[in-house]
């Protein structure tokens, strides 16, 4: 018996039915793949010609609201997708969740990657550094350079002395000269205060030079605030790394014997001058009464100079043993050692005439 026409219909859509939908399925495919890929080269403008943007996540956004603002942006073509992918995610980690902070993109980077860089909080860094020997009004003066907030405001805030939160912090402390520890700092990108520069640099003196004392401190005669105070001019005054200890050793000789320091650094910092090798200091200046002037005043000044680093920190703990009573500077940052002040001024006069000879 032959087929009627409603036969031959119903066989014909049965066998083009899975054509049909494996072209929706392919062109879904397609259409699929292309929201959820970097939108590259479409964006030959993107930031401004710089090929990434960056956005901020504040705390609480919602997934939605990322999603727009990523749409908006240009970084991703469709919230929509945006929106199934979040779903996707959340059913493959319940616990994953998008993380607040400074981000930044690139066209070249995909949907899911955009996303799983969000989930993990890989957020925008910026660094900067402190060198050792830098005194808090330098320090000041170079995060204002940065942009960060001004040098008057950051000055203020090392005014405050934070003992509630770093109970170690020596009692009546003025400022905190000495205690901002100096290195590379890398920290989330954003806007920052003096406070939390303060308690950033405090937390790394915390973790990197507070040890240091505390291993020492059944051999050592020196308190925290002494440490720190003879480490800054430790620190000031060697040039020379290897010259350290035997520099710790000579001004812990003098304290020994009640010998006044007798160094430059502290009377620089008193009068807030520098001198050069061109311009040394004069004897009006070494003469002048200022409470940080050791060659005036016996013992240590009332406070650091400096902000020392860890090799003269741990250069007061572990003096080098020597002979020597004096020091001079040759100008190139090696000095000669004198045990008597006649070898002193004897190299001193050398040193000079060396210096007018060239």
């Amino acid at each position: 018996m032959g087929l009627n026409n409603t036969s031959l219909k119903a066989r014909y859509y049965l066998l083009i039915l899975p054509v049909i939908l494996g072209v929706i399925s392919w062109q879904s495919w397609i259409v699929w793949s292309w929201m959820l890929s970097p939108v590259g080269a479409e964006k030959k403008d993107f930031a401004n010609g710089k090929n990434e943007i960056s956005i901020s996540i504040p705390s609480g956004t919602a997934a939605g609201q990322i999603g727009l603002e990523l749409e908006k942006t240009g970084l991703i073509r469709s919230v929509t997708a945006w929106k199934i992918w979040t779903i996707w995610l959340n059913f493959k980690d319940k616990n994953g969740q998008f993380q607040a902070g400074n981000y930044q993109f690139s066209a070249d980077e995909s949907l899911p990657e955009i996303a799983e860089k969000i989930r993990q909080g890989k957020v925008m860094e910026t660094s900067f550094t402190i060198p050792e020997g830098w005194k808090i009004s330098q320090i000041a003066a170079h995060f204002e350079s940065l942009g960060y907030f001004s040098a008057d405001d950051f000055i203020k805030a090392t005014r405050n002395i934070p003992r509630d939160k770093y109970s170690w912090l020596p009692e009546k402390l003025p400022h905190l000269e000495g205690f901002l520890y100096p290195d590379t700092y890398i920290i989330p990108a954003g806007s920052f205060t003096p406070e939390f520069m303060v308690n950033l640099m405090l937390k790394r003196f915390e973790t990197e030079a507070l040890p240091l004392f505390n291993q020492a401190k059944n051999s050592t005669k020196f308190n925290l605030f002494d440490w720190v105070k003879l480490a800054s001019i430790v620190e000031k005054e060697a040039v020379i790394g290897d010259e350290r200890g035997i520099i710790a050793g000579v001004f812990i000789n003098r304290l020994t014997i009640k010998m006044p320091l007798q160094t430059d650094p502290t009377v620089e910092y008193g009068l807030g001058i520098k001198q050069t090798a061109d311009r040394p200091l004069t004897i009006k200046e070494v003469r002048t009464k200022n409470p940080y002037n050791t060659y005036i005043n016996a013992g240590l000044p009332p406070t650091p100079i400096a902000s020392p680093g860890k090799a003269s920190l741990a250069a007061v703990l572990n003096p080098e043993k020597t002979p020597y009573l004096y020091f001079v500077a040759r100008y190139d940052g090696t000095h000669v050692f004198s045990k008597t002040l006649t070898e002193h001024n004897r190299a001193t006069v050398n040193i000079r005439q060396q210096r007018r000879n060239k």
